[in-house]
């Protein structure tokens, strides 16, 4: 058979994962990658300027959970790497199995069309190029989303997003500030306690919509994500059941802390890990409260009521998911949401598919891995996709559940579980295969 050539949009973490897989299988394909490097948000201050990883940023997903099955991570690698050593090991990746005679560097994807059944490619060097299919693996965590509508009010200081954060020098003077910190991910963690360290920030206070459950790296000296492997056939409501009950005996209440109650269990939002926080509300280093309600010059109203004089408001209040080379009219994420087969395919455009564009319960990576087998074997005709109307009830069934289980939220519009997720993957792989034969 003609194999078809693909354009793959990205080469960070997911796309370099995307390119082995198709270069094992005889798939030809070109890269395109904006940077000069892979990596991408990874890459700290990349030169495509869409990273948002900041100075002191280690992963909060352990090694061993994060690394390709095929290259592990050096076993001198500590249990959460810091950006710098995880950057390292996907250029290591790339050189092993020679993906870099495949990547265009410096070369971002305008626009893509698709006219009489091909896909027509340009380039931002104004370079213009047919293509069978479309991979898009471009990320979902470069576009900053801001709150919306925005607080009302005016503060007479800085305001920014964590997008830009880079250190609490750069790329504002935050030292001897008072900062509130708005939100309750992973980055608002970070953020708030390195700005809440001694001889930091003059003060800081975490803002929050809801509460979360705020998760330890390390449970019974193991990485969390290590410490209690349960099988994946265990009913989710079992899983939740014995994951409660380590967090209480580990944790304990979040009004313990000053953190308010959260309004949902325990799994039924994107979890927020830090080991460090909870110590830092302890000594009141970092002080809790609840969402903003207003600006006001110097000062900010929180919807408690109380006032506090504050310097600077950092929002950590995620990402937008956008794809400015398709026309929106075609293909586009409204409130970060769009309907995909098993997080890859669109049913009505089977020869665009998205590549990570999930939010799993641990690293994106191995998945993309699998994700990448799955297109080889599409793509060389050994696997065949289910009817569209199979395709559809099975999107419908899977988003019924994940809508039920977690809050809503634009926050919770492509979450899977790690383990689950690989093995649906792997049963819908043979089920394809059967159809193919």
């Amino acid at each position: 058979m003609t194999l078809p050539r693909i354009c793959l949009i990205g080469a960070g973490s997911t796309g370099i994962a995307i390119a082995k897989a198709l270069g094992d299988a005889g798939v030809p394909y070109v890269a395109f990658e904006k940077s000069d490097r892979v990596g991408g948000n990874w890459v700290f201050k990349n030169k495509n300027g869409m990273s948002s990883a900041y100075r002191s940023l280690h992963i909060n997903t352990s090694r061993d959970r994060m690394q390709y099955a095929d290259f592990p991570m050096p076993r001198s690698y500590p249990d959460f790497p810091h950006h710098s050593l995880i950057a390292e090991y996907f250029e290591s990746y790339v050189e092993r199995f020679g993906l870099r005679r495949h990547i265009r560097f410096e070369t971002g994807v305008k626009r893509v069309t698709k006219e009489n059944g091909a896909f027509r490619v340009e380039d931002d060097r104004g370079g213009h190029e047919a293509f069978d299919a479309v991979i898009v693996s471009s990320g979902h965590h470069w576009d900053p989303r801001w709150p919306d509508p925005p607080f009302p009010g005016e503060l007479d200081g800085v305001e920014m997003h964590s997008h830009h954060y880079v250190d609490p020098s750069e790329p504002h003077d935050l030292v001897g500030k008072r900062v509130v910190v708005v939100g309750m991910g992973n980055s608002a963690m970070d953020i708030a306690c390195e700005l809440g360290r001694p001889g930091v920030a003059a003060k800081v206070f975490l803002a929050m919509r809801r509460g979360a459950y705020v998760i330890p790296n390390y449970v019974f000296g193991r990485p969390l994500d290590q410490a209690i492997p349960l099988p994946v056939w265990l009913p989710w409501r079992v899983r939740q059941g014995f994951g409660a009950l380590v967090h209480k005996l580990a944790v304990g209440k979040m009004e313990d802390y000053g953190l308010p109650r959260p309004d949902h269990r325990l799994g039924e939002a994107h979890p927020t890990i830090s080991s460090e926080l909870l110590t830092k509300l302890g000594r009141g280093d970092v002080i809790p409260k609840p969402n903003l309600a207003s600006k006001e010059g110097r000062r900010v109203r929180f919807v408690d009521g109380s006032v506090e004089e504050v310097d600077a408001i950092v929002y950590c209040t995620g990402y937008k998911v956008t794809f400015p080379f398709f026309d929106p009219a075609w293909i586009a994420a409204p409130n970060n949401d769009l309907p995909l087969f098993r997080r890859v395919f669109l049913p009505e455009e089977p020869r665009v598919q998205f590549a990570g564009l999930l939010q799993p319960l641990g690293a994106i990576m191995p998945l993309a891995e699998a994700q990448g087998r799955w297109l080889a074997e599409y793509y060389t005709g050994r696997y065949e996709l289910p009817p569209r109307e199979r395709m559809r009830a099975d999107m419908e069934r899977e988003r019924r559940a994940m809508f039920t289980r977690y809050v809503a939220s634009a926050r919770h519009t492509m979450q899977v579980d790690f383990d689950d997720y690989l093995r649906d993957l792997e049963r819908e792989l043979d089920r394809g295969r059967k159809r193919a034969r």
